[in-house]
């Protein structure tokens, strides 16, 4: 076959898009004209029903109530009053009994001493007569630079006094008197320029123990002096030796 027969073959067979465009066209026109009149016809209206979800509604909302008027807080229970405490007994005091200090009758007159001055009156250290039991006659008055010519002193000025103090029997250690411990305490102390014992030591042991504490605690808690002073009045801190003479009379049964 030659090529125009084959050409003319094919416009004759196949509508060309020209031609199916228009059928469409008036395919769409007919049926669009048969509803037209269906509609016209009949009388029917068509209602377009809005979407209900996009209706508008217009609420108009009450007035808020009044606010409640606030209620006055409840009174809070008052919590009772401390009532004072009764005050403490009253303390009673009672004063203390002071004994009048009793005089220790004056040693016999002792010749001095023919050794020079050895830091110690001739009078101190313990009386040649015998003293009633456990008494504080055998404490010495001590050294100084006192007026009686046969002291250490250079005269003109006053030795130191005893003011008050004493040691008698009720002072008697307990353990001591039911061992039957008796001697003498050697000692030596000194009596400052308020008149008060310090630095008591023992210088020679009675051989009790309780003995010897007992001389020394006693002698700085009792005893007071008036104390030295030098010839133009001043008073000064002396040194007193002495002894103590502890003896029993009757000795308890143990």
């Amino acid at each position: 076959m030659d090529a125009a027969h084959w050409t003319g073959m094919t416009g004759a067979g196949i509508p060309t898009p020209r031609e199916r465009l228009g059928s469409a066209a008036g395919a769409l026109a007919f049926v669009a004209l048969l509803l037209w009149l269906l509609v016209s016809g009949l009388g029917v209206r068509l209602h377009i029903m809005p979407n209900p979800s996009m209706q508008l509604v217009d609420f108009t909302l009450p007035p808020p109530p009044p606010p409640e008027p606030e209620k006055p807080p409840a009174p809070k229970p008052r919590a009772p009053k401390e009532e004072g405490k009764a005050s403490p007994p009253n303390k009673t005091s009672r004063a203390t009994e002071v004994a009048t200090p009793v005089k220790t009758p004056l040693p016999q007159p002792i010749p001095a001493a023919t050794i020079p001055a050895q830091g110690s009156d001739a009078s101190s250290g313990s009386a040649p007569i015998a003293g009633p039991g456990t008494g504080s006659g055998g404490i010495g008055d001590g050294t100084g630079s006192g007026g009686r010519g046969d002291g250490a002193g250079g005269g003109g000025g006053t030795v130191l006094r005893l003011l008050e103090g004493d040691i008698t029997g009720r002072d008697y250690p307990k353990a001591a008197a039911r061992a039957g411990a008796q001697g003498t305490v050697g000692l030596r102390f000194t009596v400052g320029v308020n008149g008060r014992v310090t630095d008591c030591e023992v210088t020679r042991s009675s051989g009790n123990a309780d003995l010897d504490a007992t001389t020394c605690r006693l002698i700085q808690k009792r005893f007071r002096y008036a104390p030295s002073r030098d010839a133009s009045g001043r008073p000064y801190a002396d040194i007193v030796t002495g002894e103590q003479v502890w003896e029993l009379y009757d000795r308890p049964d143990r």
